[in-house]
């Protein structure tokens, strides 16, 4: 049987084996390049990617997620070798000395290295089907070796697969072999991605067959040898049969990596940069929704026991060590869990857990929890601005002839500044306990993450595994292996990134939650969103719960606010009220997540003025939901209302002296019931209200209804909180008006307190009285609701931070007035943290009467 497999390879097989069988030698190509540049590695398990420059990270470490699972063996193709059979470094040709010339030959190249990948891929289908038909032969034998039914589940779309990516290879080669600028091929790799589905069948089917192939190997001698024989056409020959069923999966993950290459060297006016595009997006969806469905099977090291011990889940998280925060790279393989401190080109394992040993808190757990140290929200929002300034000064000096030195100094500092961030801003804990020793707390962004942390843990616990100590050398061993199978390469910051992947979305995204189908029994009900921001996710909305039912109907709309967001994620739970189920860490109740999953925000979809509707399916439940986004340049306008009757949009001279009142009525019984029963919500003006209920409360305003005071009355007090927020954000010019706006970016820029203290009061006194009326009442709202912030959390800058834009920022007509902006996210972060500061002055000075305002003099008055 052995003989017969070997026997019967095809030839470019054949020579693919006797190629790897010997590290001196390269493996055969029909590419034959004359010059392949030093970045480039093709490598023989796959592709690694265009490895420039901007694809390092300060330690030299790649950024592509790239898993080379071949650890001797990195041969280039066809280099030139020197009289001692030293590879040669190779001159670039003429060529590349030109930008168009340099990109068609970098495309070139990239295509070609994938094309040679390409071409083992398909070596490897083949070694995974050559059993198949002997197998299939035997099957209607007396003595069949397996079952038809056992043979259709192992293999089950492989031959598809390959006759997909067969057809790929021989149309992508003879355009590698007359290439010229006139060549296309984005439209090979759209229709490869089109083909997708195939995939999704055998990932649905991936961990049946892996059972079904370990099963069988294990009941089944004969087919034990073929698995034996199966391993040893492979190159090189480490893997066993399960982890080669794994290279389908890997192969759509590097494509990715391709695709984000070829767009790098792609002119955007080139027939092929919107086909590559909508490949690239298909390809990174497919990604995004089999994401959580497979395990990365990853051979690292093998144990004493000689079985084989893999990478499951590794990433960046924040350890509190010793009451201070600290960086970590933790890695989950089959039987421990290990945190390491990462190097310049290596780790340093701080501790380990056998997975045997491992469990979580336990809510009777009477250890005393570390406190742990969070900061201002203030000086997190501060950060982010800093950062956001950062980025546009990024942006103008790449335009600028000699700004490329300055370029690489402001991305150090940005660097610097987003590591920052990532390490202070995670609050929500996740403690796990040695049953032996201590315990180990890390704080983490986002409930959805540490949902996958705690699951893929379990979900390995299951298994019978047993405890295990590492000696020194293991652990040496295993320590040094990390480096390698690393999936996460670099901390998630922008600074990270090339310069051409998507920047993500600034603006405002629209989600409305529908409903969700699918529980097995009544429960208590509701939903959270989060998407990423600033390289780590945060929970933006949380609809109502919906009580003992199996299917909810929400029907509730959210704006939330996207700072280069890519990904929205929606978590379902169920609603604990029982108070002895509190979560040490923090004081708060802990809720059951029912079912989690994420979709990719992609630009084209969700730009349209029309409501895109989706679907995200989580253990069997299916959330329904829409969405639309508004980018920040449209957010930012004020628009006049049209109907002068309202009060959303009208100017507040009018409304005010329609209704013979100082301050507006809207803002008089907004303010009236958040005292009333809001003062006292945690995150009130921070967190958003339901979109519908908020445009429900503008239309009521807006009409005079008469039942409006008992609308308020049993409105969610966060959507009358978002009502007063619309309100001055809708007005047609800033309650500070546009005139005054440059004078007070003016006043709060001087640096004596005494000259700050005239100037200011000064421009106070010069608004309009229903302004200054308005304001100051506003003002005291704001004060008393900060002098809560031990319940509400919410400070007098956090009130700055959610009001000073909004008081603020001058019109459409004023903000661009003298000015050359390239769009309305540059006044966005240039000037946002100058109105945040405005604002935050008045709110620490001592109170302030209107009439002592109007009766007081000053000796120095500023030209406005």
């Amino acid at each position: 049987m052995a003989l017969f497999f070997v026997a019967n390879q095809p030839l470019s097989l054949s020579l693919f084996l006797f190629a790897s069988s010997s590290p001196s030698l390269s493996v055969l190509s029909p590419l034959c390049l004359s010059s392949c540049p030093p970045d480039f590695n093709y490598n023989t398990d796959g592709y690694e990617g265009d490895g420039g420059e901007d694809g390092k990270s300060q330690d030299g470490s790649e950024t592509l997620p790239y898993i080379d699972e071949s650890p001797t063996m990195s041969p280039q193709l066809c280099a030139p070798q020197g009289p001692d059979g030293e590879t040669v470094s190779p001159t670039p040709p003429e060529g590349l000395l030109g930008d168009i010339e340099k990109g068609l030959e970098m495309k070139k190249l990239v295509l070609s290295g994938f094309l040679a990948s390409e071409e083992i891929y398909i070596n490897q289908l083949e070694a995974l089907l050559l059993p198949m038909r002997p197998l299939k032969a035997t099957a209607t034998t007396s003595q069949p070796v397996l079952t038809i039914q056992q043979i259709e589940t192992i293999f089950y779309k492989i031959q598809d697969i390959f006759e997909i990516h067969k057809e790929f290879y021989d149309t992508l080669l003879p355009n590698i072999q007359q290439w010229d600028e006139k060549v296309t091929v984005g439209h090979l790799f759209q229709k490869l991605a089109s083909q997708l589905g195939v995939y999704k069948a055998f990932v649905d089917n991936y961990k049946v067959a892996l059972e079904t192939a370990e099963k069988c190997s294990q009941a089944n001698s004969q087919f034990q040898k073929i698995s034996e024989v199966t391993t040893l056409i492979q190159s090189p020959p480490l893997l066993p049969p399960t982890a080669l069923l794994y290279k389908p999966i890997d192969r759509v993950t590097r494509s990715t990596l391709v695709l984000h290459d070829l767009l790098k060297h792609t002119p955007k006016d080139h027939p092929d940069f919107p086909l590559l595009q909508d490949a690239l997006r298909i390809s990174q969806n497919f990604l995004s929704s089999i994401n959580e469905e497979i395990d990365p099977r990853r051979t690292a090291v093998t144990t004493p026991k000689g079985e084989a011990r893999q990478l499951v889940k590794d990433g960046f998280l924040v350890e509190v060590s010793e009451s201070s925060r600290k960086l970590r790279h933790v890695f989950l393989f089959t039987d421990l869990l290990l945190c390491a401190k990462m190097k310049k080109t290596a780790y340093e394992c701080k501790w380990y857990i056998p997975l045997a040993d491992l469990t979580f808190q336990t809510l009777d757990d009477s250890d005393a929890s570390p406190s742990i140290q969070v900061l201002p929200e203030h000086e997190i929002e501060e950060m982010k601005m800093k950062i956001s300034v950062l980025k546009n000064e990024i942006q103008k000096e790449k335009k600028a002839p000699k700004g490329q030195s300055r370029v690489e100094r402001l991305r150090k500092k940005m660097n610097e500044q987003e590591s920052w961030l990532l390490l202070h801003s995670p609050t929500i804990p996740f403690r796990i306990l040695n049953k032996h020793g201590k315990s180990y707390l890390f704080l983490l962004s986002s409930d959805y993450e540490r949902s996958e942390w705690r699951e893929s843990i379990q979900k390995l616990q299951k298994k019978d595994l047993q405890t295990c100590v590492l000696s020194s050398v293991e652990l040496q061993v295993l320590t040094s292996s990390c480096f390698k199978l690393r999936t996460v390469h670099n901390i998630p910051v922008t600074s990270n990134k090339d310069d051409d992947e998507t920047p993500g979305l600034y603006g405002f995204l629209h989600v409305i939650v529908h409903s969700a189908k699918g529980f097995k029994q009544s429960a208590n009900l509701y939903c959270t969103l989060e998407v990423d921001s600033f390289g780590y996710f945060v929970s933006k909305a949380k609809t109502r719960v919906f009580r003992d039912t199996t299917e909810p109907q929400w029907n509730e709309e959210f704006e939330i606010e996207l700072e280069g967001s890519q990904y929205l994620r929606i978590l379902c739970y169920e609603k604990c009220y029982d108070k002895s189920m509190l979560n040490k860490d923090n004081n708060e109740i802990v809720d059951k997540i029912m079912g989690k999953g994420q979709v990719q925000l992609d630009p084209q979809t969700v730009q349209s003025k029309n409501w895109h509707m989706d679907v995200i399916e989580m253990n069997g439940i299916k959330v329904e939901f829409s969405m639309k986004f508004t980018s920040r340049d449209l957010s930012l306008k004020r628009t006049p209302s049209k109907k002068q009757s309202g009060v959303f949009g009208v100017k507040i001279n009018v409304v005010t002296k329609r209704e013979r009142s100082k301050v507006p009525y809207i803002v008089r019984q907004c303010i009236e019931e958040v005292e009333k029963r809001g003062i006292d919500e945690v995150g009130i003006y921070r967190i958003s209200g339901v979109a519908t209920d908020i445009q429900a409360l503008k239309s009521a305003f807006d009409t005079n209804t008469k039942d409006i005071l008992v609308m308020l009355s049993d409105m969610d007090i966060n959507a009358i909180a978002g009502t007063l927020k619309l309100y001055f954000r809708e007005l047609p010019e800033p309650l500070l008006t546009d005139r005054l706006y440059p004078a007070f970016m003016e006043g709060i820029a001087l640096s004596d307190p005494a000259a700050k203290e005239n100037c200011m009061m000064h421009l106070l006194r010069s608004l309009p009285d229903p302004n200054i009326m308005t304001f100051l009442t506003l003002l005291e709202h704001l004060k008393r609701v900060a002098e809560k912030e031990p319940i509400n959390k919410m400070s007098l800058h956090n009130l700055a931070t959610v009001f000073g834009p909004t008081l603020l920022r001058p019109s459409e007509s004023e903000s661009t007035k003298g000015q050359h902006i390239t769009s309305a996210s540059d006044i966005w972060s240039h000037d946002v943290m100058a109105q945040v500061q405005v604002l935050l002055y008045y709110l620490q000075h001592p109170p302030i009467s209107f009439a002592e305002l109007k009766r007081n003099t000053l000796y120095f008055s500023t030209d406005v």
